[in-house]
C-alpha cells in the first residue's frame, strides 16, 4: 500500500509539466495551437525548423519561450518579458504626440527597409539573437519614426514573430482545450464553444460527489469537463449507443490522476435501461414477470459486454479499453486510462439511486429520442442539459417534454458571447467571430404516474 501512494501522491504538481504528460502551445500569441506530450525526444516544427521540447520539461505552466538562434542550431529558451514599468512611463510623452501623427504620408513601396536578407544571414551566422534582428530591422527601417505608436507595435510585433517565434506553455483544462479545438477543429467537437459548455455544466448542475450521465458524441470533451468540474468525487458514465463506445481521445489531454480516472466509467444505454427495467422490446409481452427478466438482462448485458471488449481490442485505435488491458498485461506498468467498463455493482447503485443530472451532447441524435430513453434514469428533480448546434431539434424535444409531462423548468437557451479589443482609443469588437454558440435545452425531471419507456 505503500509503494502506491508516492506515485499519485502529493508529490505530482499539477501546475508543473513532467515528462509524459500533455501540453498547449500557443504559437506567437495564438497564430497556432499544437497539442503535444512531452518527453525526451518530442519535437516542434516552427516554419522550416525543428526544435526539441526537452527544455518544457520541468517547467511551471504559463512559462514564455523563445527561439534563440545557437552556434549549431537554434533552440527554446525560456523567455522573461520585461517589466510593464518602463513601457508605462515611455508610453507616457508619447500619448500626447499621437494626436498629430498619422499614416497618411507613408508609402508602401518595399524600399523603407535598408538591410537585406544577406545581412539578416550573416548576422544569424555570427550568433545575434531574434531580438537583436528585430532591432536593427527597426533601427534601419525610414519609415518607422513617422508611424503611430500603434502601427509602431504592429511592425515590431509582426517581426518578433518572424525572426524571434514565442510559444506559451499553456496548461490544458477545459477551456483551453475547448478554445483549442473550436478554433482548429470545431466540427470535432460539434462547433461547442466555451461559453456554450461552461453553460451546458451549470444548468446540469454539476457538482461534487455526483452521479452524472453523460451522451458525449464530440470526442470526450464534455465528459473530460464533467470530471474535472468533479474533481475525484462523484462518478461519470459515459453512455453510448449501440455494441461501440464513442471516441473520447481529448479527455487524455487533461492530465487526470489515477483517481479522476477510476471515476469515468462506460456503459451502454441498453445495458442501463435494461437494469433500469425490462428492454423494450420484452415490456409489452411479460409485464408480469419484471424481476425475472430483469435478471436475464442483466446476463445478456454482461456477454454482449465481454465481446464488445473482445471486438475494441482488434480496432485499439480509438478506443481506449485495451490500453487499460495493456497497462496491466504489459510489460510496463502504465497508468490506468479513463473510460473503463463500469462494475455490475456499480450499475446496481446506478439502478437504486439513479443519476443526479444528465448531460447530452449528441448533435447528429434526435434529441428527442435520447430524453425519452435516458431521462427516466435520472432521480426525481434531477436537473439535465441538452446541447445541439440547431434550435429546432431541441425546440421539438422541447414541445414533447411538455406534452407528455416528463420535466418542468424547461428553457431554451442560446449562449452569448463578444470578443472586444480594448485598446486606447481603439475599443471595438472583433472583427472576425463566431456567429452562433449553439443550443441548449435545460430542465428538470419531474414525477409521472404513468411509466412509459
Amino acid at each position: 500500500m505503500s509503494e502506491n501512494k508516492p506515485e499519485s501522491g502529493p508529490t505530482v504538481n499539477p501546475r508543473v509539466t513532467r515528462e509524459g504528460c500533455s501540453v498547449l502551445l500557443d504559437i506567437n500569441d495564438g497564430d497556432r495551437l499544437v497539442f503535444a506530450c512531452l518527453s525526451a525526444g518530442s519535437t516542434l516544427k516552427i516554419g522550416n525548423k525543428t526544435f526539441s521540447l526537452q527544455p518544457l520539461i520541468g517547467c511551471p505552466f504559463g512559462s514564455l519561450f523563445q527561439v534563440e538562434s545557437g552556434k549549431e542550431k537554434p533552440y527554446l529558451s525560456r523567455f522573461i518579458p520585461p517589466t510593464e514599468e518602463n513601457n508605462v512611463q515611455d508610453g507616457g510623452g508619447c500619448q500626447l504626440q499621437e494626436e498629430s501623427r498619422d499614416n497618411r504620408a507613408i508609402i508602401d513601396n518595399n524600399q523603407a527597409q535598408s538591410l537585406t536578407g544577406d545581412d539578416i544571414d550573416a548576422m544569424r551566422r555570427q550568433g545575434a539573437t531574434g531580438n537583436e534582428i528585430v532591432e536593427a530591422l527597426i533601427a534601419n527601417s525610414a519609415t518607422f519614426d513617422k508611424k503611430t505608436q500603434f502601427s509602431q507595435e504592429k511592425y515590431r510585433l509582426k517581426k518578433q514573430k518572424k525572426y524571434a517565434p514565442r510559444v506559451l506553455l499553456r496548461r490544458p483544462f477545459s477551456r483551453s482545450i475547448c478554445e483549442a479545438y473550436f478554433k482548429k477543429y470545431p466540427a470535432r467537437i460539434g462547433f461547442l464553444r466555451v461559453d456554450a459548455l461552461s453553460l451546458l455544466l451549470s444548468m446540469a448542475n454539476v457538482s461534487a460527489n455526483s452521479d452524472v450521465l453523460v451522451l458525449d458524441m464530440v470526442g470526450g470533451l464534455v465528459t473530460g469537463a464533467v470530471a474535472e468540474r468533479l474533481g475525484g468525487t462523484g462518478s461519470v458514465c459515459n453512455a453510448y449507443l449501440g455494441g461501440t463506445p464513442y471516441p473520447m481521445e481529448i479527455i487524455r489531454m487533461f492530465n487526470f490522476n489515477n483517481e479522476v480516472c477510476k471515476r469515468v466509467l462506460r456503459c451502454s444505454v441498453n445495458d442501463l435501461c435494461a437494469v433500469q427495467n425490462e428492454t423494450s422490446e420484452q415490456v409489452s409481452q411479460h409485464e408480469d414477470v419484471c424481476t425475472m427478466e430483469s435478471q436475464s438482462d442483466e446476463k445478456t448485458s454482461l456477454s454482449v459486454s465481454t465481446e464488445e471488449v473482445h471486438l475494441s481490442s482488434k480496432n485499439g485505435v480509438s478506443d481506449l479499453v485495451p490500453e487499460n488491458e495493456l497497462s496491466t498485461t504489459g510489460k510496463t506498468c502504465k497508468a490506468p486510462k479513463a473510460g473503463e467498463k463500469a462494475p455490475k455493482e456499480v450499475i446496481q447503485s446506478w439502478k437504486e439511486n439513479g443519476f443526479s443530472s444528465l448531460i447530452i451532447a449528441a448533435p447528429e441524435q434526435d434529441a428527442w429520442i435520447l430524453v425519452k430513453d435516458l431521462l427516466p434514469l435520472l432521480t426525481y428533480s434531477a436537473p439535465f442539459a441538452i446541447y445541439h448546434q440547431y434550435l429546432q431539434p431541441l425546440a421539438t424535444c422541447m414541445h414533447n417534454l411538455q406534452l407528455e409531462k416528463m420535466a418542468i423548468g424547461l428553457q431554451l437557451s442560446e449562449p452569448w458571447l463578444r470578443e472586444y479589443q480594448v485598446l486606447p482609443s481603439r475599443t471595438h469588437p472583433c472583427m472576425q467571430m463566431s456567429g452562433s454558440g449553439g443550443y441548449i435545452l435545460s430542465g428538470t425531471r419531474a414525477y409521472s404516474n404513468t411509466s412509459q419507456s
